[in-house]
């Protein structure tokens, strides 16, 4: 009997181990396979730093190791990033750009891994993170600039009776970065991560349909093989875009344009 599965079911967050405890009245514990997924990723990111990045790695040898010099490149990539979009004088912001940078982009690749669970596929974690983001930002304009950083939504110049149009135009542009930075995130990754498991589950039963047909379904399975690696492609270009609009985000609140 072959059963028919929906390929969103990949990105259902349920619950791996739940415990109910009669403490403080009702107590119910659970771990899904989102915190799962997100604890691993913090463990990953903390290793590869301490062990591929700690003092012990490349102060004992003359010629540092293929990871130390990845991560050198993408430390560089990322302070390339900062300067040119927050400035020469803002690199205190660096840490937490990087931070996010590693944060989804190891979410992201993790993700392309068969049987796992992809959190950045998760509405919640997504825009959960431009959401704080825009917050952050909001409040570091204000602390800032005070009330003058609401003279960012009145662009230089603009007539006196078109005032309240523009106001209305950038205030509704503002609000919208909250939203649309986490969506691109999100869309992003569920739609690859469908197309993905629609072609995996359609070359499956190709493969077992007879010896003749597993033969042509080589062709398309090449096909399959290049849109993994455009997939993984798509994962590092999407932890790049987020930072590269945050940083971007963070300068318009210092520099009010």
């Amino acid at each position: 009997m072959n059963l028919i599965f929906s390929p969103l079911e990949q990105f259902e967050v349920v619950s791996l181990i739940s415990l109910n405890a009669p403490i403080l009245g009702y107590l119910n514990l659970s771990l899904s396979n989102l915190a799962l997924y997100s604890i691993i990723i913090f463990i990953l990111v903390t290793s590869i730093h301490l062990v591929f990045k700690g003092t012990g790695t490349n102060n004992t040898k003359l010629i540092p190791s293929h990871w130390s010099i990845a991560l050198e490149s993408s430390y560089a990539s990322i302070n390339a990033i900062v300067r040119e979009q927050i400035g020469l004088r803002n690199e205190i912001y660096l840490p937490f750009i990087y931070s996010l940078f590693f944060f989804i982009i190891i979410a992201n690749l993790i993700g392309n891994t068969p049987y796992s669970f992809t959190i950045t596929t998760s509405i919640i974690v997504a825009v959960g993170l431009s959401f704080t983001i825009f917050i952050g930002v909001t409040i570091l304009g204000l602390y800032k600039h005070g009330l003058h950083f609401f003279s960012y939504f009145i662009p230089s110049g603009t007539p006196l009776a078109l005032v309240p149009l523009l106001v209305l135009i950038e205030v509704t542009s503002y609000l919208a970065r909250a939203l649309s930075l986490g969506v691109r995130l999100f869309a992003n990754m569920c739609a690859g991560h469908t197309l993905l498991k629609i072609l995996s589950t359609f070359l499956y039963q190709m493969f077992g349909s007879g010896l003749l047909v597993a033969v042509f379904t080589l062709i398309p399975f090449s096909i399959f093989v290049a849109l993994i690696g455009l997939e993984i492609a798509v994962s590092i270009i999407q932890a790049y875009v987020f930072v590269l609009l945050t940083s971007s985000y963070i300068k318009d609140a210092i520099e009010l344009h």
